[in-house]
């Protein structure tokens, strides 16, 4: 999700060249796993790549190496146009101390029996929307019917926002994760109206609490005193636009990829030709099999297509040895969380098992003080969304050749616009 983690959405390829525009995101080239090497951002800015799971691993979690260096006085340029990922007073932007006292505040709201206790309903809107779909019969288009209102659903009814404008919410989220799509003039602009919107809500939470999640980060940010209004505001934009955007990107392009007949000649990510067929009806019929696949398909589908940068940047404070090589203060990092998910030293190369158990966790939520928050409602939405899907619908298949989908392009993720599918 957005809040805390999703800047390795946007990733360059291993050349510097970007990838074919209207590719499924399980087909790109990743960048094989190696040592520390420099390249240049866009900007052209020098940055160190990180692409091995330890040398990742360590550059997300070091002290040394955070993202408020990215935007003090004197650091180089590593956007072109930014967007709301680059408000230095956000909790993404933040570390140390103060990042701490954050997080500390907000896991307040993000408590273990809260998080049981919405499981439920979150299956009930995954059931209607299952239910809704097969009902206006084959074929049918699945992005507007499911994997699009299913987080949008789901987040507003976590933050009780009934009756959020669906469409503006859909042009705040472009906007705000644009990154060649618009202008800087139009992203800020759409940045300015949905903090006043957010702004908005955290005072009428304050003065009418409820049970939603916005009044228990108000309420928790008030006791502590360890939040500026601005940090709230932010943290709740950021939630609204995370509590969607990531599940409506997974969610798609784990369709494609599942969907796709033509799996298994891939070579990066292919299957045992005989499991390709029969993986979306195990996913249906068995609740195990389709948390095991959710965690693979988190690992082996990035969120976009890394044109913009190569990993997650970060700037070292002081010098940091990392992977045999000493990356000098005041360097950018890339820490390219697509290529260490892929690290034959970490995971099993060849045809990929969909669902075996991680033994190493995967970084595609991060790792270190800025882990995304979230990544437990995108992967409960992930695997309850394919689950019921798959047993309501076991002979679902693409009815737009897998060459033929539109995309949603020019923005930090990257996910079908639309998706034709049939039964």
């Amino acid at each position: 999700m957005t809040t805390d983690a999703t800047t390795d959405a946007a990733v360059g390829t291993p050349d510097g060249r970007p990838p074919a525009p209207l590719v499924p995101l399980h087909c790109l080239l990743r960048g094989e796993a190696g040592p520390p090497r420099q390249a240049v951002l866009p900007t052209g800015t020098p940055v160190w790549v990180l692409t091995r799971h330890a040398d990742v691993r360590q550059a997300l979690a070091h002290p040394a190496l955070g993202r408020a260096s990215l935007y003090a006085p004197d650091a180089p340029p590593t956007v072109l146009t930014p967007n709301i990922l680059d408000d230095p007073s956000s909790i993404l932007n933040s570390d140390g101390p103060g990042h701490q006292a954050i997080r500390r505040t907000v896991q307040r709201a993000f408590t273990p029996r809260a998080i049981e206790r919405w499981r439920p309903w979150v299956d009930g809107v995954v059931r209607e929307l299952v239910d809704g779909l097969v009902a206006s019969g084959s074929p049918a288009e699945v992005v507007g019917a499911l994997t699009k209102p299913l987080p949008v659903r789901v987040i507003s009814r976590l933050m009780e926002l009934e009756g959020l404008d669906t469409d503006r919410l859909g042009y705040w989220s472009d906007h705000a994760l644009s990154t060649t799509a618009y202008s800087a003039e139009e992203i800020a602009a759409a940045i300015r109206e949905f903090g006043e919107f957010g702004h908005r809500l955290v005072l009428e939470r304050r003065k009418n609490p409820g049970d939603d999640l916005v009044s228990s980060l108000v309420r928790a940010a008030d006791q502590t005193g360890e939040m500026t209004e601005a940090q709230i505001t932010s943290l709740t934009i950021g939630l609204v636009i995370a509590g969607h955007e990531t599940t409506m990107t997974s969610f798609g392009n784990a369709l494609v990829y599942l969907l796709d007949p033509q799996r298994a000649e891939h070579p990066q990510r292919a299957e045992h030709p005989d499991a390709v067929g029969g993986a979306w009806r195990r996913i249906g019929e068995d609740p195990a099999a389709a948390t095991a696949a959710t965690e693979q398909i988190l690992r082996t589908v990035p969120l976009g297509d890394r044109v913009n940068a190569p990993g997650q940047l970060r700037r070292a404070t002081a010098d940091v040895e990392v992977g045999g090589v000493v990356i000098p203060a005041g360097a950018i990092v890339a820490a390219d969380t697509t290529a260490a998910n892929a690290d034959p030293e970490v995971y099993p190369p060849g045809p990929l098992d969909l669902f075996a158990p991680l033994g190493t966790p995967s970084l595609t939520f991060g790792a270190g003080p800025h882990h995304c928050l979230g990544a437990w409602l995108a992967r409960m939405e992930l695997e309850l969304g394919l689950h019921h899907l798959a047993r309501a619908l076991p002979d679902l298949r693409l009815a737009t050749p897998v060459d033929r989908i539109e995309w949603r392009t020019g923005l930090l993720t990257r996910s079908p616009l639309r998706l034709e599918v049939a039964w």
